[in-house]
C-alpha cells in the first residue's frame, strides 16, 4: 500500500520520534511505500486565516485553498491509507496537528458539499501518552480521544480505523517509562510490519 504518515512532534529526541522510526521500518520491511509529512520539520502553518475561515464557514468551494493545503490533500489522494503519529497534550493532539485538520479537511474535499476526498482503506492513530491506560480509561480520556479522532475526524473517510495508545511514557516515572518503551517500540515496528 501507499501510506501517508502525518507526524507531529517538536523534538527528534522524543519517544514519539523513535516510535515513528520503528513504525516506518516495519512498513519498509513489509514492502509498503510511504511518504511522511513531518509537520514541525516542514513548519506547517496550523493557523487558519480569516479567508480560510470564511471559505469554510460559508462552504465557499469556489474559493481556492492555499498551496500547502493542496499539497497535503494531494498526498491523501495518492495514498491508500493514512497514519497519524503524535504525543497526547491535554487529551488532544498538538496544536499543529489540530490546525492541520482545521486547514486540510476543507469543504468540498473532506466534507460537504460533494466531498472529493477518497475513502481510504485504513486510518491509524499512534499516540504516545504519559499517563497509563488505567488512568486514561478511568477519567474517560481514552474514549474522548477515540470519539474525536475516529468518530469526528475520520468518521467515514476510511474503511478501517484504529487508535493505539502507547501509554506510561511520562518522565515522572523513569523506571516505568524505560520498561514500557522497549515494548512500545517493538509494537510500533509490528504495527508497520502488519499494516
Amino acid at each position: 500500500m501507499q501510506v501517508f504518515v502525518v507526524y507531529c512532534h517538536p523534538s527528534k529526541k522524543s519517544f514519539t520520534h523513535d516510535m515513528k522510526q520503528e513504525f516506518l521500518k516495519g512498513l519498509n520491511d513489509a514492502n509498503h511505500k510511504f511518504i511522511v509529512s513531518d509537520l514541525y520539520e516542514m513548519n506547517f502553518n496550523e493557523v487558519m486565516s480569516e479567508d480560510e475561515y470564511e471559505r469554510e464557514a460559508y462552504y465557499s468551494t469556489e474559493t481556492p485553498v492555499a498551496d500547502d493545503v493542496m499539497e497535503e490533500q494531494r498526498k491523501i489522494q495518492q495514498s491508500d491509507a493514512i497514519v497519524f503519529i503524535y504525543p497526547v497534550f491535554w487529551t488532544e493532539a498538538p496544536a499543529k496537528l489540530v490546525g492541520w485538520f482545521d486547514r486540510v479537511w476543507t469543504s468540498g474535499f473532506a466534507y460537504n458539499p460533494n466531498p472529493q476526498m477518497k475513502i481510504l482503506k485504513k486510518a491509524l492513530f499512534m499516540v504516545s501518552a504519559g499517563k497509563t491506560m488505567e488512568s486514561l480509561e478511568e477519567t474517560g480520556e481514552s474514549n474522548a480521544m477515540r470519539i474525536v479522532m475516529l468518530g469526528d475526524r475520520i468518521r467515514n473517510r476510511a474503511l478501517e480505523k484504529e487508535l493505539i495508545i502507547f501509554d506510561g511514557t511520562t518522565h515522572w516515572d523513569e523506571e516505568q517509562r524505560n520498561l514500557r518503551i522497549a515494548e512500545h517500540l517493538l509494537n510500533a515496528y509490528q504495527a508497520g510490519l502488519n499494516f
